[in-house]
C-alpha cells in the first residue's frame, strides 16, 4: 500500500537493532552495510484515497542509509 507521511514522525522507539533484526541479511544485501535499527513510531499519514489518518508506522534504518520498507502496523483511530 502506498502512502505519504504527513508532518513528523513522534514517539519513536527502537524495536530491535543489529542481530535482534530478522531480515538483517536482506536489508545489507539491498541497501548496504550498516547500523540497521527497527524502530516505530506515530504519525499522520495520507492514503491512496485522500483520507489522513493516525497510524502506527514501522521501519528500518540506518546511519548514511536512511529510513527503508516503511509499513502502516495498525490504525490508531476510527475513520
Amino acid at each position: 500500500m502506498r502512502f505519504e507521511v504527513v508532518g513528523n514522525i513522534r514517539q519513536i522507539e527502537a524495536i530491535a537493532t543489529g542481530g535482534g533484526i530478522r531480515i538483517l541479511r536482506y536489508l545489507r544485501k539491498q541497501h548496504g552495510d550498516g547500523r540497521w535499527r527497527k524502530l516505530k513510531g506515530v504519525a499522520e499519514v495520507r492514503l491512496p484515497n485522500g483520507a489522513l489518518r493516525t497510524v502506527e508506522l514501522h521501519w528500518y534504518e540506518a546511519h548514511g542509509i536512511g529510513k527503508r520498507d516503511m509499513k502502516i502496523k495498525r490504525y490508531l483511530e476510527t475513520p
